[in-house]
């Protein structure tokens, strides 16, 4: 089956409807697959559930669904950066379940194995706990969260060759792996394609047997979320 296409858009044609749980791979706007995220967009598909570390910025990559209302719900750790979901959160608009960063990363990790849910210490004791099994192991309690599984995954690698082995550059590594596993289809967008046979098979982090379609995508822009320097004033004092 050939996994290649030739725009974000082939890639998701008949895959996307209303109400459906996409997870968006990334962690700040590092790593994060902007190409499929606006084919998202252009999609039109509306109340969607999102599995994501972050909202992105206002304007760009997830925060371009929260401008057109494209999404009912998020399951996050951290949206600190973006003022539109803060307002559409307080008004009653979006739906928002938060999550430690390693209990997020734990539950995608364990619906790409099969497990169903576990136990952790963390949130114990605080909101995260409420409604929750709490169960004591030893000395300690100990809360059950699930695992996630979603209709699609979109992710971002850095290379690929045509069968969808794909390898992540530096940080952006981040969520990218876990999410690849825990959906029905998942959909990477890479920036270099390279021949079958041309990767390193000890060099891979995500096997293409996990992939259902790749996106080449060249040019691509890489915006800096947070730019700190030194002011001139501390370079000459």
């Amino acid at each position: 089956m050939k996994k290649t296409c030739v725009n974000a858009t082939e890639a998701l044609a008949g895959k996307l409807h209303d109400g459906m749980t996409i997870m968006s791979g990334g962690f700040g706007l590092c790593g994060i697959p902007v190409t499929l995220i606006e084919a998202v967009r252009l999609s039109g598909a509306r109340n969607l559930t999102v599995i994501s570390n972050n909202a992105g910025v206002d304007g760009y990559g997830l925060g371009t669904l929260l401008e057109t209302r494209q999404v009912r719900k998020m399951i996050s750790s951290y949206v600190g950066e973006n003022k539109l979901f803060a307002q559409q959160y307080l008004a009653g608009e979006l739906e928002i379940e938060f999550n430690p960063q390693g209990t997020l990363a734990e539950r995608i990790r364990a619906g790409g194995a099969g497990i169903p849910a576990f136990y952790t210490k963390t949130g114990v004791g605080t909101l995260v706990a409420e409604g929750k099994e709490c169960r004591r192991f030893g000395d300690d309690d100990y809360i059950l969260e699930t695992g996630l599984v979603a209709d699609i995954a979109l992710i971002h690698a850095w290379k690929s060759d045509h069968e969808g082995n794909l390898i992540y550059r530096k940080t952006a590594r981040n969520f990218n792996p876990m999410m690849a596993t825990a959906a029905r289809m998942t959909v990477a967008e890479v920036e270099l394609l390279v021949p079958d046979g041309s990767l390193d098979p000890d060099a891979v982090h995500t096997s293409g047997i996990f992939v259902n379609k790749i996106v080449h995508v060249m040019d691509l822009e890489k915006r800096i979320e947070q730019r700190t320097v030194r002011s001139r004033e501390m370079e000459i004092g």
